[in-house]
């Protein structure tokens, strides 16, 4: 690929700059949880809209899925833009990084879309926060058009390879039966009991587990009175693993950690998937060496510190869209001594150095998409 090629994506870029750094301070100003993205969705799409793209919102029957294209090459290229954010957090993930990096990526693209060849799309997924946006929209039919998917994600540093858990998410609830907890405790069955007894049995099998797992969750109710016996309980649960085969081995072991709690009081267990297990990565390594080298080109930095490295351990849902379409998943740094999912991390996705990793990101996945192409033709 010539550099004349790379250049005229760059100019793109930065030409629509201001309009992709208000929107990714849009959506950082306005988070919404998954599966309600409805403004969110929107104005992601509404930028590609005014840009040139032909925008399909509703997507295959989701609300706040979309899709964009530009161009009617033979060789389509999908970037995938996540806009969800975390309970309580907003965008303590950077998920408006990730929309806006992947809008100004495709817009660089599209401006030379007929030269290389190539159909540029966005694929608009709500609910990667535990929802599995991603895995319902395969399911309907998404994402098997793509000759090459890719997008990139905020961490504290830069990461090329993604190497992610496999995952589940559950809804855990206990059922017993109230009662006065001093006038009449035999005539209870404490549910919150039920929980603490499937937290001891878990923390104990944890001593037995591979160091590559991982086995968290909260309780989101635990009672309403102390005098009185709970009734009910619940929580949500994440179980990990290195894969998917793992994965669903490690759950049965887990699942009768829930079950002693149920056996030991007498209350009713009831375990619900929020969503479809998250695979893991499957990587396509001759792409990741091209986004390595554009992103070392722009200026990015691969000499990091391991621990501040690992946000690359971190499941997502484009593990399953990997399985299925050539992907890369990189992470990009945004600086600062705050990691995702910390309240400290949503202000490190906004202002001077976020602005400058979203023109880097948007440019070095352009670049890598254009080089993609060009090594494939």
């Amino acid at each position: 690929m010539t550099d004349a090629v790379k250049d005229r994506i760059s100019a793109r870029i930065a030409e629509v700059g201001p309009a992709l750094v208000d929107l990714s301070n849009a959506l950082h100003d306005d988070p919404e949880l998954g599966w309600q993205e409805h403004r969110s969705s929107a104005a992601v799409a509404g930028v590609l809209s005014e840009h040139g793209f032909t925008v399909e919102r509703p997507y295959l029957g989701l609300e706040t899925a979309f899709r964009a294209t530009s161009g009617s090459g033979d060789f389509t290229i999908g970037f995938l833009a996540e806009y969800d954010a975390l309970p309580g957090l907003g965008h303590a993930c950077g998920h408006n990084l990730i929309s806006a990096m992947s809008v100004g990526g495709a817009i660089g693209l599209a401006a030379v879309a007929d030269e290389l060849g190539l159909t540029v799309e966005v694929i608009g997924t709500p609910a990667e926060e535990g929802g599995g946006g991603k895995i319902e929209l395969l399911e309907r039919g998404a994402f098997t058009e793509l000759d090459f998917a890719l997008m990139a994600h905020p961490a504290p540093v830069d990461v090329a390879e993604a190497q992610p858990f496999a995952v589940t998410h559950w809804h855990v609830e206990y059922t017993g039966r109230a009662a006065h907890a001093a006038a009449y405790p035999e005539r209870g069955v404490n549910a919150n009991d039920a929980f603490l007894v499937a937290q001891v049995a878990l923390g104990l099998l944890r001593q037995q587990l591979p160091t590559t797992v991982r086995v968290h969750g909260v309780m989101t109710n635990g009672g309403e009175a102390p005098n009185a016996i709970p009734e009910k309980t619940e929580g949500r649960w994440y179980v990990r693993a290195e894969t998917t085969e793992q994965l669903i081995e490690l759950e049965k072991r887990v699942i009768n950690c829930f079950e002693a709690g149920a056996l030991a009081t007498g209350a009713e267990l009831s375990i619900t998937p929020e969503s479809k297990r998250y695979a893991e990565m499957r990587t396509n390594e001759e792409a990741l060496d091209l986004y390595r080298a554009n992103a070392l080109a722009l200026g990015r930095n691969f000499d990091v510190d391991p621990v501040a490295a690992t946000m690359n351990r971190a499941s997502t849902d484009m593990g399953n869209v990997s399985q299925i379409v050539d992907a890369i998943h990189p992470y990009i740094g945004v600086g600062g001594e705050a990691s995702n999912h910390q309240a400290a991390f949503a202000e490190s996705c906004v202002g001077s150095e976020a602005e400058r990793t979203l023109h880097d990101g948007a440019t070095a996945l352009a670049w890598t998409a254009a080089d993609v192409c060009r090594q494939r033709n």
